[in-house]
């Protein structure tokens, strides 16, 4: 079954390099993703699949299926990019090896008595699409998830933080900054007010606490007192309790602000809260074991030893269904995430191991479930 499924994936290896190439090459953020999932659907299209896109809801999702009606196997493909530096989190190479999974398991799936589904899940980078598809039903029914990320290390049980993004406002009063600032409410200075007291409060948080944020706009003219300044935040934590907690604290930051100033203050949700990751162990026991035997051994450390990470919405996949989300290294240090130089790795030799790596090791991971009856062991501790 696995030398089957190698050989399926080999047949279409060199073009999930040239699809990944093209992602590089035509990135397209959050829910703009619109030729990116075109593309990716017309090849599962061409492999056998039964392929909705747009599907459940979404204008750039997809959801292509292969097999029959026993356990089924969702393989999360993301694609959106980041603004500016492209695809610099590597989303070309977790469209093309999840692309590259499902082909390797097309011919099989009937025998193995599993279905099969590649479902395109947009707006990971800030939005939360995989939140969007978990509300309109797209996990029900799933025995099991999986994804691959590339990275600048192996580990197969990266900690994934949980997040919530905030769009932060202050409105105040103009006046001329010179002759009449008294006249004035000054929505900058609550800006730095804020930003100053996210800083104070940091010496008290956890070290899987991170908050971080940036000033969008911060006035028009240096002679006017700004009567509006807009900040995005970032408020992360290793728990969804946790990131109670910590919210609170941090709005408390900008209340101080407010108050300090007289501004007016506006705290609003963007996308989704992003849940922390729960590693199925089953799973990740033979994804590593399936890496292994592809020359790629895996990490799997202590949690206080885990290298820190950021955040991704396949955490709350994870908290409805058995999931996993290994790391795969793409041989870019010292460049990491959301960088240029990781972006170039991806379409280096580096990238493309571990694209043909993540397609084989899931693929495989999904023959040994279903070979070896592992389903009702899934969801443990």
């Amino acid at each position: 079954m696995k030398d089957a499924a190698r050989q399926a994936f080999e047949a279409v290896e060199g073009e999930l390099r040239t699809v990944s190439q093209w992602l590089y090459d035509h990135p397209e953020t959050a829910y703009q993703e619109h030729e990116s999932s075109a593309r990716l659907a017309a090849f599962l299209a061409e492999r056998g699949f039964s392929v909705e896109c747009p599907a459940w809801g979404l204008s750039t999702s997809f959801d292509a299926t292969v097999g029959g009606d026993g356990p089924e196997v969702v393989i999360c493909a993301e694609y959106d990019a980041l603004p500016e530096i492209g695809h610099a989190c590597g989303h070309n190479i977790i469209a093309t090896a999840a692309c590259g999974a499902g082909a390797a398991l097309a011919p099989l799936a009937a025998r193995l008595g599993v279905r099969v589904r590649v479902l395109g899940t947009p707006a990971e980078e800030s939005h939360g699409g995989k939140v969007d598809l978990i509300d309109a039903g797209a996990f029900r029914g799933a025995a099991a998830a999986m994804m691959i990320h590339p990275a600048p290390h192996d580990i197969v049980d990266q900690s994934f933080l949980a997040v919530s993004h905030l769009d932060v406002d202050y409105h105040g009063k103009e006046a001329h900054a010179s002759a009449a600032p008294q006249l004035g409410v000054n929505a900058l200075d609550a800006a730095v007010q804020a930003y100053v007291n996210v800083s104070t409060l940091r010496q008290s948080l956890y070290p899987t606490d991170k908050v971080h944020g940036v000033i969008t706009a911060g006035g028009d003219a240096a002679n006017v007192v700004p009567d509006h300044t807009a900040m995005t935040w970032y408020v992360r934590a290793a728990t969804t309790d946790r990131l109670e907690r910590v919210m609170a604290k941090v709005e408390a930051c900008f209340e101080g602000a407010a108050t300090a100033t007289g501004a007016t203050l506006t705290v609003t949700p963007r996308g989704h809260t992003y849940l922390d990751m729960r590693i199925d162990p089953v799973m990740a026991e033979l994804f590593s074991a399936n890496a292994a035997a592809l020359g790629r051994p895996m990490g799997n450390e202590p949690a206080e030893e885990r290298p820190a990470a950021g955040s991704t919405d396949m955490g709350n996949v994870s908290h409805v269904v058995p999931s996993i989300h290994p790391m795969l290294d793409i041989g870019c240090s010292p460049a990491t995430y959301h960088q240029k130089e990781f972006a170039a790795h991806t379409v280096m030799a580096g990238g493309e191991r571990a694209l043909r790596d993540g397609a084989l090791a899931m693929a495989w991971t999904v023959i040994d479930l279903a070979t070896g009856n592992r389903w009702a062991e899934l969801g443990g501790s």
